[in-house]
């Protein structure tokens, strides 16, 4: 349908538009996203003891998790592409929803190493589900909203995630406290089968395809409400994709940046406990304001590199932030191992986080650039390249922080962050890729 035959018989233009309800979904799903992820550390403390579980094994489960979202990134944001936004959702979050559901079920049925490899299996299930959550979004925004929108509705969705990982922590706790893990999990699973449904019902794919969406709206975005996700991409043109200059250098600059967020993101606690020498409970309290700090710089960083892109152009706009940004947190990370006041460094490491959250509208919104109509697979490609750099970590910081090498792991975060700002230097969204081509 083009947008002539859309306007017809629309509905008034409303105070809020449409596509910002679309936003506050996508809001949603990176929230519960990493609330279910996060979920399982935390309840960890209980089932330890009672599923006879080592600290060791919660690990693995942690890495089972990671593992299975790193591999769907990509072929996630495929699938998105083929069936849909409003489908592909509802499917992801279902299974996600039953592996979060599941988790705390097992021990009922197995014990022992089969009751670990249930979980283990689940937790990568869980991981997988989610892998094309972000993908996903980024084809949403990709035809929702106008490219100078772009880095500012990724920043903010990124706010989403940071602070299902800052609520995380006393909600999961506090559920505990008045049950037990298993209704823990099980309550806190409830939030994510009434965005599905909410979504299900109110999503669509594009602007023109909403009944609500007024001739306004649709003038608004002009011709971009015409834009269409590639729902026929071939394997020609995931070769072109993985080929492409542009997407290699955004992946492997992400792949940089990650390491310093891994590194912040899942050891943070451990750095104040056993290096800064905090009591478990300070430390709890202190390792909120790292992913608090992420929350606010993501929504700010989106902001800046939406204006930054109008007043600059393209480019060189998006490319200011990460070019000022992680430098910063490559000093913040020297600042922190270097500090003689432990609260001094919790600042500085809050600070770091922050810096380089302030990075996730810009290289989200250079990946749409690049890929346009295949934004999903592009995006699916630049992720898996994130959360390889968790991958890439988490067993060097492991190796390090057992030896009580925290230099070392930081020395090394910081010379990944400048590593990625300097692709920043010779990568160009503009460029995009060639278009597909059609039978």
């Amino acid at each position: 349908m083009t947008v002539a035959a859309a306007v017809i018989r629309r509905p008034a233009a409303q105070r809020v538009r449409v596509r910002w309800r679309i936003f506050l979904f996508l809001f949603g799903f990176g929230f519960i996203t990493y609330l279910q992820q996060r979920a399982i550390t935390v309840a960890g403390v209980q089932m330890m003891p009672q599923l006879h579980l080592s600290q060791a094994q919660i690990g693995w489960l942690e890495e089972a998790l990671l593992l299975g979202y790193t591999v769907l990134q990509f072929p996630g944001g495929v699938l998105g592409q083929r069936l849909g936004a409003r489908v592909t959702l509802v499917l992801i979050g279902l299974v996600a929803l039953a592996a979060s559901v599941a988790t705390p079920l097992a021990p009922l049925l197995l014990a022992g190493g089969a009751l670990f490899a249930a979980l283990a299996l689940l937790q990568f299930i869980l991981g997988a589900a989610q892998g094309p959550v972000f993908p996903v979004s980024a084809g949403v925004f990709q035809t929702w909203f106008p490219p100078d929108k772009w880095p500012l509705v990724q920043g903010m969705q990124s706010m989403g995630l940071q602070l299902g990982a800052a609520v995380t922590p006393p909600l999961i706790s506090n559920l505990m406290e008045a049950f037990d893990w298993q209704q823990a999990l099980l309550w806190s699973a409830l939030p994510a089968l009434l965005l599905i449904a909410a979504w299900a019902w109110y999503g669509r794919n594009t602007p023109v395809e909403h009944p609500a969406v007024s001739a306004t709206e649709l003038a608004e975005l002009g011709t971009h409400a015409e834009a269409q996700v590639d729902a026929s991409i071939s394997w020609r043109r995931i070769g072109t994709l993985l080929k492409n200059r542009d997407v290699l250098l955004l992946t492997g600059s992400y792949v940089c940046m990650n390491y310093v967020f891994y590194l912040i993101a899942n050891w943070c606690f451990f750095y104040l406990v056993q290096e800064r020498h905090f009591t478990r409970l300070e430390g709890g309290w202190l390792a909120s304001t790292p992913p608090l700090a992420a929350a606010i710089a993501s929504g700010i960083g989106g902001a800046l590199a939406s204006y930054f892109s109008i007043r600059y152009g393209v480019r060189r706009g998006l490319a200011i932030v990460p070019l000022v940004s992680l430098p910063a947190a490559a000093v913040l990370q020297y600042l922190t191992v270097d500090a003689a006041n432990a609260y001094l460094a919790v600042l500085a490491l809050a600070l770091c986080f922050g810096a380089v959250e302030l990075n996730e509208g810009p290289y989200w919104a250079a990946i749409m650039h690049v890929g346009r109509s295949d934004a999903m697979a592009a995006s699916g490609l630049l992720n898996t390249g994130g959360n390889a750099g968790g991958l890439i970590a988490t067993p060097i910081v492991a190796y390090l922080s057992e030896r009580h090498e925290w230099t070392l792991a930081f020395a090394i975060g910081a010379a990944c962050a400048v590593a990625g700002a300097a692709a920043w230097l010779v990568v160009d969204p503009t460029r995009g890729l060639p278009a597909p081509a059609r039978r």
